[in-house]
């Protein structure tokens, strides 16, 4: 592991640097779902719905994603009830990775779930900052540059002040920001300030809250990937896409709280199918086309649904189990929901 790093050309020591304050970004606090939330700060983060944005300036564009949530299947609900005869029932949740009250207040139907589960299934079981740490370490060529090129290098001057005005903002040393790789900062760049604030500061995101009612009750809490296979997914998409789709994150730097808030109104709204073709919209605008997504859709979509659906069949097949992972991996005719259905489990929406 740390002949990987001593060999890095930035050099041993602004790499420990780097991975280091990145796992204090990117993580959620191991205790924070414990902690008492700091009053201090907005319950949300004063975002607008940039999709009354769309609808009055073009009307024609606004009609187009819609027109394409209309489309995508299973959408339209977050909690599914997952049942086969001989087999006690279990849930499927789709979660939204936020911290902002209106989704982590557990609803009726949510609690019902963890009281009718034994065994609590996310996305990643650990995310606390040792693990996330422990796990850059391990595979530190897919956060940053080990092949001599920067990120400077691949930037205009003007998106590469922005990406380090960006970094700096996140607690990140700007002067580190050329050693990370794009896809880390599109991450970074996804999540407002006021967001890293509130889960700095003790609120838990929904998938945390989760976990600690869960374990309230005694469950089981289990992964089903884990953090060095999130990485290396996100790594594999093609460095050309990775670049193009920092370009168009930041081409709407200044706007997180909006584009947050823009998704948590349709989760809220149960209209999860217009999410993907909203931020393919800003894309475009931002002068991206929708091909340099491909490989976002393979790696991170696609490919993971497939990885989830394998690790949770064997809970399922138990049953009295609650999988819950993000929204976007249960839509659609790859996502988990039409997986499950395949499998000859009967998906009933609740939610």
């Amino acid at each position: 592991m740390f002949s990987l790093v001593r060999k890095m050309t930035a050099g041993s020591a602004r790499v420990l640097a780097a991975l280091g304050a990145l796992a204090v970004v990117v993580c959620v606090p191991a205790d924070a779902a414990e902690q008492q939330p700091n009053v201090g700060l907005a319950a949300t983060c004063h975002g607008i719905n940039m999709l009354d944005e769309i609808r009055a300036a073009t009307p024609d564009v606004y009609a187009e994603i819609e027109a394409t949530a209309s489309k995508t299947a299973n959408a339209r609900a977050v909690l599914w009830k997952v049942e086969k005869a001989g087999v006690a029932p279990s849930y499927l949740l789709g979660t939204i990775h936020m911290t902002d009250p209106r989704v982590t207040v557990l609803s009726p139907q949510i609690q019902d779930a963890l009281l009718h589960s034994d065994t609590v299934a996310l996305e990643v079981a650990d995310v606390s900052a040792d693990a996330t740490n422990a796990a850059m370490l391990k595979a530190a060529s897919l956060v940053l540059f080990t092949d001599g090129r920067k990120l400077d290098g691949l930037l205009s001057s003007d998106e590469y002040k922005k990406v380090q005005e960006t970094l700096s903002d996140a607690g990140l040393p700007g002067e580190l920001a050329a050693m990370f790789r794009p896809w880390v900062v599109s991450m970074i760049l996804s999540v407002s300030s006021c967001e890293r604030q509130k889960v700095k500061a003790g609120q838990p995101v929904l998938d945390m809250k989760i976990a600690t009612a869960a374990r309230a009750r005694g469950l089981k809490v289990v992964g089903l990937e884990t953090i060095e296979s999130q990485l290396a997914a996100m790594a594999n998409i093609p460095d050309d896409q990775q670049v193009a789709m920092l370009r168009a994150g930041l081409k709407y730097v200044n706007r997180a709280n909006d584009t947050m808030e823009t998704l948590l109104q349709l989760y809220l709204r149960r209209n999860m199918g217009a999410a993907w073709p909203f931020h393919l919209v800003l894309a475009r605008q931002a002068g991206v086309g929708q091909q340099s997504f491909s490989g976002f859709q393979k790696k991170i979509v696609d490919d993971r649904n497939r990885a989830m659906l394998v690790s949770a069949m064997p809970m399922l097949k138990k049953g009295r189990s609650l999988i819950a992972v993000g929204v976007l991996h249960l839509v659609g005719e790859e996502g988990l929901v039409e997986g499950l259905r395949k499998e000859g489990f009967t998906v009933t929406a609740i939610e």
